[in-house]
């Protein structure tokens, strides 16, 4: 209960919580509202031999509350034999944390996510190491006609067609790892390196790359080399937000957003009913959800007419800086009714043992 109530504590505090996260056991945050949709961009060239690409992806800064788009960009293999496994956002315990990327020699799980330019969900066909060369599949690299000696050409499952960029929770990808991808992020890996470290901090450090900012259709979505994000050296912009479920490269563009005031959120899920063999403990239970939901969505209610009676009170010049106020508030209510639910579901009635006696709790 103790661990319970601290937890509570940070996420009403925070709107985030440090957690052990899913893989190398690294220090992660939660957030409760899943990343916006994957922009639609073109690859940049490739510039070079050895360059790996390492595609686009949404991060989350804390410390404003809110997700930045990390550029995809070609990056110089750490090792030989080495490719590139995506990090992802996944859905557990109440929130959204990311699992980060890693280089091995096998590409492991990545959520299913479809990043594109070869990373369909399930793997990598954008390129192949043979005898200590790397060789680009031309069918989804952008080579541009370059002095590439190591080419061949192979059609690439596109996988599931869905811009969704996290897995599990409320409208994720449902994909699960297979016995290869668990095997392969349990093989000797690398980190990401010191070029994408810098380039995702330079990432963070840009407002123009937040999704409150961009509404989903960032400045820079993609760059020829780590940290170097002039157009001139080939950085491109995103072509749009693309909606979820549109397809990989020719989906809708639209002006898609992330989640700012409660109307965007989606209905307040029920949780399966329980079937403990009581009755009438059963039914409280029922009872205790229902309560639980009508105030919940009270509350949602309640946050949207102040955030509607602010905006009638503020000025278009003042409107990006409450904007991002109300995304906090927001996510702040979110959180604090995902605990609210866990902890209501910790106390549902439990199953009798088989054989009668010891069904009291």
């Amino acid at each position: 209960m103790q661990a319970i109530r601290t937890l509570g504590r940070f996420l009403l505090a925070l709107l985030i919580v440090a957690i052990p996260a899913a893989s190398f056991g690294q220090i992660g945050i939660r957030v409760a509202i899943g990343p916006p949709a994957l922009p639609i961009y073109d690859q940049p060239i490739c510039p070079g031999d050895g360059y790996i690409w390492t595609p686009g992806y949404w991060a989350y800064d804390d410390s404003v509350s809110d997700y930045y788009w990390v550029p995809g960009t070609w990056v110089m293999a750490p090792e030989e034999g080495y490719l590139w496994t995506p990090g992802y956002w996944g859905w557990g315990e109440g929130g959204y944390f990311f699992n980060d990327g890693y280089w091995g020699e096998t590409v492991g799980f990545y959520g299913g996510i479809n990043y594109g330019f070869g990373y369909w969900g399930g793997g990598y066909g954008g390129g192949r190491w043979d005898h200590g060369h790397f060789f680009y599949n031309s069918s989804v690299n952008n080579l541009n006609g370059g002095n590439f000696h190591n080419v061949y050409e192979a059609r690439v499952d596109v996988g599931s067609r869905s811009r969704v960029s996290f897995n599990g929770g409320s409208g994720g990808i449902e994909a699960r790892p297979t016995e290869e991808q668990r095997a392969a992020g349990s093989q000797r890996h690398l980190a990401a390196g010191e070029a994408q470290t810098e380039h995702a901090q330079a990432a963070r450090n840009n407002p123009e790359q937040r999704a409150g900012v961009n509404h989903g259709n960032p400045g820079i979505a993609a760059t020829a080399k780590p940290g170097d994000f002039s157009q001139q050296h080939g950085a491109v912009n995103a072509k749009g937000a693309a909606e979820p479920g549109s397809g990989a490269g020719g989906g809708r563009v639209t002006d898609a957003r992330t989640t700012v005031h409660p109307k965007d959120l989606p209905a307040i899920s029920r949780p399966a009913a329980v079937n403990s063999g009581n009755a009438k403990a059963d039914q409280k239970y029922e009872q205790q959800q229902d309560q639980l939901i009508t105030r919940q969505t009270q509350e949602r209610q309640q946050l949207q007419e102040k955030q509607d009676a602010e905006h009638q009170q503020t000025s278009s010049a003042n409107t990006p800086k409450l904007e991002q106020k109300h995304q906090q508030q927001t996510q702040q209510l979110v959180q604090k009714h995902a605990s609210q639910q866990q902890s209501l579901q910790s106390r549902a009635p439990q199953a009798r043992p088989a054989g009668g006696g010891g069904g009291r709790r």
